[in-house]
């Protein structure tokens, strides 16, 4: 299997490329659950992990002590040890019809697949608080629409590429819909506005049951 490739970011930072994904869920697992000395923060993206060193540290020792972390066992305890997330859904989505024809499936087969396995955020980006959800064994993978809609409502609940995502606020959006809910992603209220982080396990569940 090809090893971990690391490459220079800048002066103060290092971009991390696993060779898969699994292998870069579990890079970013160890790395939340066995902080590394001279790393300020971490960013996952789709294939790889940009890591922020802090003054003084010297990239050349920590991409040795990194590629250590990325080859060991995996830790015995997760990021994240609080149950998941439970995500309430009412599944009547715009486009739920035509993402269970892409599946050649039906619409209740496309709900129990999608409340049936438990997400895992990989990533976040496009918004504040969207988070990119995976979960291959659902085997949900659906294109993006051919046209974007000029306006998402808040807390849509959408497929696309393979991932899952719940839109935190209205915004422009390509994804399909498949439901809605009243869950907030994202709050400035609160002491840690996002609901969701790189490692967060999601489960989705049909509102009112």
């Amino acid at each position: 299997m090809t090893e971990l490739r690391i490459r220079p970011a800048g002066d103060r930072a290092l971009l991390l490329e696993p060779p898969d994904r699994d292998a870069l869920a579990g890079l970013v697992d160890r790395l939340r659950a066995q902080p590394v000395d001279g790393v300020a923060d971490i960013l996952p993206a789709a294939r790889t992990v940009l890591v922020t060193l802090l003054p003084g540290a010297t990239p050349a020792a920590l991409a040795t002590r990194l590629r250590a972390l990325a080859t060991g066992a995996a830790p015995a305890d997760g990021v994240d040890e609080a149950p998941a997330i439970v995500i309430p859904v009412h599944y009547d989505g715009s486009d739920l019809s035509d993402a269970a024809r892409l599946l050649d499936i039906s619409e209740s087969e496309l709900i129990a697949r999608h409340t049936g396995h438990e997400w895992r955020c990989a990533f976040v980006g496009f918004a504040p608080g969207f988070g990119y959800l995976e979960a291959p064994e659902a085997n949900l993978r659906v294109p993006r629409r051919t046209q974007s809609r000029t306006a998402v409502p808040a807390g849509s609940v959408a497929l696309a590429g393979g991932y899952s995502a719940v839109y935190p606020r209205r915004s422009p959006g390509g994804w399909q819909l498949i439901g809605r809910t009243d869950t907030v992603l994202w709050d400035l209220d609160r002491p840690e506005p996002a609901l969701l982080r790189p490692g967060s396990r999601i489960r989705f569940a049909v509102a009112g049951r």
